[in-house]
């Protein structure tokens, strides 16, 4: 069977810990920070977990088993 190739396009914007877990950044941290709230600012700078059925789909598409 052919090697997978691994897709860019989600490489680019996930990140696997060493257990398993698929990081993400979170939406709306690109700008207008002026108006959010610093409690709402840092949580969009923090990294959210991926979990339930796009697991499996995003490390396959990312050649992980």
């Amino acid at each position: 069977m052919p090697k997978l190739k691994t897709h860019k396009g989600t490489a680019k914007r996930v990140r696997i810990t060493r257990n398993g877990k698929i990081l993400r950044l979170r939406a709306n941290g690109g700008h207008l920070l002026e108006k959010k709230s610093e409690s709402r600012k840092r949580v969009i700078a923090k990294k959210a977990i991926i979990t339930g059925a796009l697991v499996k789909r995003i490390k396959r598409s990312l050649g992980v088993k």
